[in-house]
Formats: C-alpha cells, structure tokens, sequence
C-alpha cells in the first residue's frame, strides 16, 4: 500500500533526508506549460520520469528503468507528484513492485482538485500548499 503525504511534509522530507527525492511524472507538455517544482533552495532537482507517454497516455513500460537510470536505488525515499495525485499513486506502487520499497504519493499532486470555477491550484496540492514552484 502506498502512503499519502501531505505537499508540505514532503518538502519537509526532502530538506531533512540526503535519500529523498521528488520524481514528477507528469508529461513534457505539462512540465512545459503548467510548471514544476522548485527544489533549488534544497539544493535538489527534480527527477522528470512520465508515467504515461503523452498524447496517447499509453503506461511507460520503461519506468522502473527509467528510474535505475535516473540513480536512484532501493535506499532511496522517492516522492512521486503529478496533477493531482492518482497518476503518481500508480507510479508510487510500481515502483514499489519494481524494489524500491520507500515510495510515496504526494497527496493531492502539483495543481490538487478544481475549485468551484473549475480552475486548480487553488484547493489543494504543491502550488497551493505555497511550496517553490516555476514555469519551465
């Protein structure tokens, strides 16, 4: 079962842990157009590694090589982010299936829930929770 975390208590994690990272999963096109994560101020990158090829959002088949490549390894607590937090839950479980068993899901990802405008980022998630973030 893969744990939730709050978007604050991840920052938190990678601040205090030299072993945590954030693994963004998201596409190109929202990395490009929506934004990303700021580790600068921790000193850390985020690892870009789509859990779906975008347009046809076909499953990565190579992910858990994708993230052997990125160097991460089994003693590794890797964070996994997208939208709004299903997306990474699936990455967060075949990551786990893949042998790295301290991954989590950020709760409620980068944008979180539509407001009542239909509008996200407003709710919940990374950019509401007020953490680092910037255009690409």
């Amino acid at each position: 079962m893969v744990q939730n975390v709050d978007p604050r208590d991840v920052w938190q994690a990678l601040a205090d842990n030299p072993r945590a990272q954030l693994v963004d999963v998201r596409t190109d096109a929202e990395w490009t157009y929506v934004g990303l994560p700021d580790l600068g101020p921790l000193g850390k990158r985020t690892a870009l590694i789509s859990w779906q090829v975008f347009p046809e959002m076909q499953v990565n088949g190579a992910f858990a090589e994708h993230l052997r490549a990125a160097g991460f390894t089994p003693d590794d607590h890797l964070y996994f982010l997208c939208r709004s937090g299903v997306r990474s839950l699936h990455a967060a479980a075949a990551a786990i299936d893949a042998g790295f068993p301290h991954a989590y899901n950020i709760a409620d990802g980068f944008e979180g829930p539509p407001d009542t405008d239909g509008h996200r980022g407003q709710v919940a998630g990374w950019k509401c929770a007020g953490l680092p973030w910037r255009q690409r």
